[in-house]
């Protein structure tokens, strides 16, 4: 069976005011797979999700979606696509309800399966769908990713940009947090996982990429990062 690319970033750099930030990063994300993109505060990280996301534009490099180029393209056009990020901080809308946040995440793609994706993502998020009317803002930490992953899932997403979903979570969410991801790559959607916790994302990935300034300084299967002297020394202190 041959393998299907879903992202093909192609030597992308990209910065603000004209202080580059990225230096040609290349990455890739084949259908069914969870690669994780490991780097410390600083490195890039968001920068690199921002311009996936048409949220910004690069300066030189390609990404092509599915075959597609999509370099530059309008974020809109690009969620519609199902190239769907969930962004770090969350971003939810504080004001609007659960139920409000989680249904601007059809606006622009699967919109005629709104009722649908709302039982799957509530099935998955028992806690949401106990909150459907209450103000966003009044959620946990904890359960304010659930609804940021939540309204991302409403899109029918065909790769879903995780960025730091762990981040400012108790351990045992941080827990719950790797066992949904998992559980959402069993049931077949591929996942870019951006995380500063390398040993639980390498667990769950199966490939990785190492960003430090700006650049791609190690990548190939986890297994093989799991073990690269480099990685371990710069962030398991081993």
């Amino acid at each position: 069976m041959s393998v299907v690319r879903l992202l093909d970033v192609r030597g992308l750099r990209a910065g603000y005011d004209g202080v580059p930030v990225l230096h040609g990063v290349d990455l890739q994300v084949d259908a069914g797979e969870i690669v994780t993109l490991l780097g410390s505060n600083g490195a890039g990280k968001s920068t690199l999700n921002n311009n996936l996301s048409g949220l910004f534009q690069p300066s030189a490099g390609q990404v092509l979606f599915e075959g597609e180029d999509i370099t530059g393209a309008p974020s809109m056009g690009i969620v519609a696509r199902g190239l769907v990020q969930v962004p770090e901080g969350r971003r939810i809308f504080p004001n609007l309800t659960v139920l409000e946040n989680l249904e601007l995440g059809s606006y622009r793609r699967a919109r005629g399966h709104c009722s649908r994706n709302l039982e799957c993502v509530t099935a998955i998020f028992p806690r949401l769908g106990e909150r459907l009317p209450q103000a966003a803002g009044t959620l946990s930490g904890g359960e304010q990713q659930m609804l940021a992953i939540g309204r991302g899932l409403m899109a029918e997403p065909r790769l879903l940009i995780l960025d730091e979903p762990s981040l400012g979570l108790s351990p045992l969410l941080v827990e719950e947090m790797f066992a949904l991801i998992r559980r959402l790559h069993e049931e077949g959607l591929a996942l870019l996982l951006v995380e500063q916790n390398v040993v639980q994302s390498l667990e769950l990935a199966q490939r990785g990429y190492v960003l430090e300034n700006g650049r791609i300084v190690l990548s190939g299967t986890a297994a093989s990062l799991r073990e690269d002297p480099a990685l371990r020394r710069a962030y398991l202190g081993v």
